[in-house]
């Protein structure tokens, strides 16, 4: 059975009025009035699903030790852009620059983006940029995927909270882990897809291009990448998405 398949069967459950399954361990939900009382004096979240904005999220990931990548960087690099945008972009972590300055492709790939972002009449005011993980990997190594997966709840809720007409997904690391699959960026491209999760109530139209880093690497490949971002110039305005 597909993902979408299985979204579509939590749904019709949810909207069957279904919200609870019993488990073997306690559900959350019942806490007790002092348990209630604590959290509400802390101040902090202390679980992703409450969180309601971006700026809750930014504060929630600064605060968590989830992964152990937290210990090795300089600082948390949650996003950059306009969050109103509906366009949103999604690298795979940090950089030496992007740590050092805390904000995401802000390197020689950033300055790639920029331009390829200004060649279909966009810029970092118009889109939403974000990473699937927030902290840079020592030597700037690519993220194992157990490090991927202790924080893709963090990027599958901001998804949520933006949710964005487009997705763009740059590079094979983030186009797998959210598009669950372990095909490679080079199949994945040239395509629609779509993006699910139970916190959306659409899919969003997604899009996998080639890594900017990859692209200052390999530049034989800039041809299919502007093919893809002339589709995406295409879909951003026949949904007239501003």
């Amino acid at each position: 059975m597909s993902l979408n398949s299985e979204l579509k069967n939590l749904k019709f459950l949810l909207n069957s009025g279904i919200s609870e399954f019993i488990q073997n361990i306690p559900n959350p939900i019942y806490q007790t009035k002092k348990d209630k009382k604590e959290i509400k004096n802390s101040g902090k979240i202390k679980n992703i699903a409450d969180i309601q904005t971006s700026s809750e999220l930014k504060e929630f990931i600064k605060n968590s030790s989830v992964c152990a990548l937290k210990k090795s960087a300089i600082q948390t690099v949650v996003s950059d852009g306009n969050s109103s945008s509906k366009i949103m972009l999604i690298g795979e972590a940090p950089g030496a620059e992007e740590d050092k300055y805390g904000k995401p492709f802000v390197g020689r790939g950033g300055q790639l983006l920029d331009k390829m972002l200004a060649a279909i009449g966009l810029d970092r005011n118009k889109v939403y940029i974000s990473n699937v993980v927030p902290w840079r990997p020592p030597g700037n190594r690519q993220p194992t995927t157990e490090e991927i997966l202790q924080c893709l709840p963090f990027i599958q809720k901001h998804i949520e909270i933006i949710n964005p007409s487009i997705l763009i997904l740059l590079g094979g690391t983030a186009a797998k882990a959210l598009l669950t699959t372990n095909q490679g960026i080079t199949k994945l491209r040239g395509t629609w897809h779509q993006y699910n999760s139970l916190g959306l109530s659409n899919p969003i139209f997604t899009r996998a291009i080639f890594h900017p880093a990859f692209l200052l690497r390999s530049p034989g490949y800039k041809k299919q990448t502007w093919e893809d971002l002339l589709e995406i110039q295409k879909k951003i305005k026949l949904n007239e998405i501003n």
